[in-house]
């Protein structure tokens, strides 16, 4: 099968995207609006942009109901989110917080998930969460009405100290999800190596 984008809708390309750039990692990116409340939703269009300086990239894909979803509007007015990773005992929460709320809801409220205070920022962090970015807006891209490149300098980093090993961070332990198609999730539980070629 082959199929020309300029014979198919932006519905049609959007399952041939997700189904087939998988597996995604998840940003669980809270954010704080003007009035103080706290937003959090996840995001899998999601990845590093830069080392030096830490830049990490996420890609806002407006919903048919709005043109700008709370994460976007609260970073353009608040300038500052933290990324907190999912791991496969949020997935439920993850999924929950992506349901559609008015701008005065927290989902963090809504959704009974534990937040705690961030180091560096104001929007909270989820507590829960294993590791979590401090962000400081970057820029935003406006690709298309279609699509908006949001880019986050790192400020702050947070890991749990049980997930430190050698120095770096032990995957098994962070037992990240990523995200598929459709309605479905992948386990990073069963790892394979290859060692990379000098």
């Amino acid at each position: 099968m082959f199929k020309s984008v300029s014979e198919l809708t932006p519905q049609e390309i959007y399952r041939y995207l997700v189904g087939g750039i998988v597996p995604r990692p998840i940003a669980w990116i809270s954010t704080q609006n003007s009035d103080g409340v706290q937003n959090l939703a996840p995001y899998s269009f999601f990845t590093v942009a830069s080392v030096n300086p830490p830049v990490l990239a996420i890609t806002h894909i407006p919903s048919r109901a709005q043109a700008e979803k709370d994460t976007l509007k609260n970073l353009r007015s608040n300038l500052q989110c933290v990324i907190n990773i999912v791991s496969a005992a949020q997935t439920q929460s993850a999924n929950a917080s992506s349901q559609p709320l008015a701008n005065h809801e927290s989902e963090f409220k809504t959704f009974d998930i534990a937040s705690t205070p961030s180091q560096q920022v104001s929007p909270d962090s989820v507590a829960d969460s294993k590791v979590r970015y401090e962000c400081q807006l970057r820029d935003i891209v406006e690709v298309s009405t279609g699509g908006q490149l949001i880019l986050v300098e790192l400020i702050g980093i947070f890991v749990d100290d049980d997930l430190i090993q050698d120095g770096v961070i032990n995957s098994a332990k962070l037992d990240a999800v990523g995200k598929m198609g459709g309605d479905e999730y992948s386990l990073t539980r069963e790892l394979i190596k290859a060692k990379r070629p000098d």
